[in-house]
C-alpha cells in the first residue's frame, strides 16, 4: 500500500509538462493537413486555367467587346491566383499559353480602331486596306459666335429705292391692356423688319389731339396713343447696347421686355465684324478737332472724325478692326449708307405726322413720294394691277373703320375721292373670309401681296 501510493504521486509540473507537449503534436499535424490541402486545390486552378487558355487559343478570332474596350482589365484577366512552387514543364506551358493570350488581345484591339465597314471580317479588312492611305485633314472648327479675324467680302449691289408705311396711332386704343397695346405694336414692328420697310409714318387720325412734331415733351399719366406708337418702335429698332444710353424708364415702356426682337442685320453681337456699326457717342475729353469717341458695342471704343454731342446715336463705317492704341477707327456717314452701298437692311425711321394730310404730303426725302398706294376693300383688286417703277414709296393703312373715314376727317382732303388721292387704291385680299381685317393684319397681307412688284420695279 506505500508503494502504490508512491507510484500515484506525480508532481504537477511534470503533469502540466505533459499536456502541452501533446497539444503541440496536434497542433503540427493539422498545420501539415491544411498546407497539403491547399497545395492540391492551386494545383487544380493551374490545370483549369491552362484548359481554359487552350480552349481560347483554338476558338474563333471574335473577341468579346466588353474584354477588347475594357483594356484595363486585360493585366487582371491574365494574371494567375498564387499558386504552390510548380514544376519548370508547367511554368513554361503556363507561360506559352499567356503570351499567346497577350498577343490575341491586341491583334483584336488594334482591329477595332481601323475606321472600315462593321460587315467585313476583320482579316480581310487589313488586307483588303492600302498601304499608304493618305490622312484625311480634320473638319474645320465651327463657333457659334463669330470672331473679329474676318476680312470684309464684296457685297452685291446697293438699294437705293425705299418703301414707307403710314400707320394710324389710333389703333393702339383698341388693344384691352397695357400689355396687349406693347404687343400689338411689337407685331406691327416685326412685320416692318421682316418686308424691309425704310420708314414708318405714324400719324394722328383724330381732329381734337393735335400732335406737334416728334418730341416727347408734354407727355402726362394719361398716354396718347400716337406717342406711345412711336416710342416703342423706336425702342424696339434701336440696338440692344444702345437703348439704356438713349432711353431713359418710361411707363410707355413697361412692358417692353416681353416683345420678340426684331434681330434686324445692325443688330450686331459684340465679337461680329462689319463695315458698319451703329453706335452712341459718349462724353469724353478729347482734344479739338480729334473728332469724339463712340461706343459701338464691342470692346473699346472707336474714334469717328466729326465732334458731335454726347449721347448723339450715330452710324459709323469701321476703317478696320485693328487696335490703333487703346481704341479703333473709323468715320461717321448717314444712316442710308449700309443700304445704298452695300445693300444691307439697317432698320427703320420713324416720323411722327399731326394729319394724314402731312404724313402723306410731307416726306422725310428730298424727291418726296413718287409713288403712293392706299389700301382698302372698296379698291381694285391687286393680282390684276401693276404698279409701275418708282424711287420712294408709300403705303397707307387705315385705323378701325378704314381709310375712307381718315380721308374725311382730315381738313385738307376731306372734298378729295380716295381714288383721286392715290397712285394706286387697291384691295389687297379680295374676296375676304372675314367681315374686317385688323390693321396688323392688314400690313402683313399688304406687304406680302405687294412685295414682288416693288422688289421688281424699285429703281436703283
Amino acid at each position: 500500500m506505500k508503494r502504490k501510493s508512491d507510484d500515484s504521486m506525480i508532481s504537477e509540473g511534470e503533469k502540466n509538462d505533459g499536456i502541452v507537449a501533446k497539444l503541440k503534436r496536434r497542433k503540427s499535424l493539422k498545420k501539415k493537413k491544411r498546407q497539403s490541402t491547399i497545395s492540391l486545390a492551386s494545383l487544380s486552378s493551374t490545370t483549369s486555367a491552362m484548359s481554359c487558355a487552350d480552349s481560347i487559343v483554338s476558338a474563333d478570332e471574335n473577341i468579346p467587346d466588353a474584354i477588347i474596350d475594357n483594356t484595363s482589365n486585360v493585366s487582371s484577366i491574365l494574371s494567375p491566383p498564387p499558386v504552390a512552387p510548380r514544376s519548370s514543364s508547367i511554368k513554361k506551358t503556363t507561360k506559352f499559353y499567356k503570351q499567346a493570350r497577350i498577343n490575341k488581345i491586341l491583334d483584336a484591339m488594334a482591329d477595332d480602331t481601323d475606321e472600315t465597314p462593321t460587315n467585313t471580317p476583320r482579316k480581310k479588312q487589313k488586307e483588303n486596306a492600302p498601304l499608304d492611305s493618305p490622312a484625311l485633314p480634320p473638319p474645320p472648327a465651327t463657333t457659334d459666335t463669330p470672331t473679329l479675324s474676318t476680312t470684309f467680302l464684296p457685297e452685291p449691289p446697293g438699294r437705293q429705292y425705299t418703301i414707307s408705311v403710314a400707320l394710324p396711332g389710333s389703333i393702339c386704343d383698341n388693344a384691352q391692356s397695357p400689355e396687349l397695346r406693347s404687343y400689338l405694336i411689337g407685331q406691327i414692328a416685326r412685320t416692318l423688319a421682316i418686308f424691309s420697310v425704310d420708314e414708318v409714318v405714324v400719324f394722328n387720325d383724330n381732329p381734337g389731339v393735335r400732335v406737334k412734331g416728334s418730341s416727347f415733351e408734354g407727355v402726362t399719366k394719361k398716354t396718347n396713343s400716337n406717342i406711345a406708337m412711336l416710342r416703342i418702335l423706336q425702342y424696339l429698332e434701336t440696338p440692344q447696347y444702345l437703348r439704356k444710353a438713349l432711353f431713359p424708364m418710361h411707363p410707355d415702356l413697361k412692358y417692353a421686355g416681353l416683345l420678340n426682337p426684331l434681330d434686324c442685320p445692325h443688330h450686331m453681337r459684340a465679337t461680329e465684324e462689319a463695315a458698319f456699326r451703329e453706335g452712341v457717342v459718349v462724353k469724353r475729353t478729347i482734344k479739338k478737332g480729334k473728332g469724339s469717341f463712340v461706343d459701338c458695342g464691342i470692346d473699346k471704343e472707336v474714334q469717328i472724325d466729326k465732334e458731335l454731342k454726347p449721347g448723339t446715336r450715330v452710324t459709323v463705317r469701321m476703317e478696320s478692326y485693328k487696335r490703333e492704341g487703346k481704341h479703333y477707327k473709323g468715320k461717321a456717314v448717314s444712316p442710308d449708307a449700309p443700304r445704298k452701298e452695300l445693300g444691307h437692311y439697317w432698320g427703320y425711321r420713324v416720323r411722327l405726322a399731326d394729319s394724314f394730310s402731312a404724313a402723306l404730303l410731307e416726306s422725310s426725302y428730298k424727291e418726296g413720294y413718287d409713288l403712293t398706294i392706299g389700301t382698302s376693300e372698296n379698291g381694285s383688286n391687286v393680282d390684276s394691277t401693276d404698279i409701275r417703277y418708282f424711287k420712294h414709296a408709300i403705303i397707307c393703312l387705315g385705323g378701325l373703320a378704314g381709310l375712307e373715314p381718315v380721308i374725311e376727317s382730315d381738313e385738307t382732303l376731306k372734298e378729295t375721292a380716295p381714288q383721286d388721292l392715290f397712285d394706286y387704291y387697291l384691295n389687297t385680299c379680295p374676296n375676304q373670309g372675314s367681315r374686317t381685317i385688323r390693321t396688323e393684319e392688314a400690313l402683313q397681307i399688304t406687304l406680302a401681296a405687294l412685295r414682288p412688284q416693288l422688289t421688281k420695279n424699285g429703281i436703283n
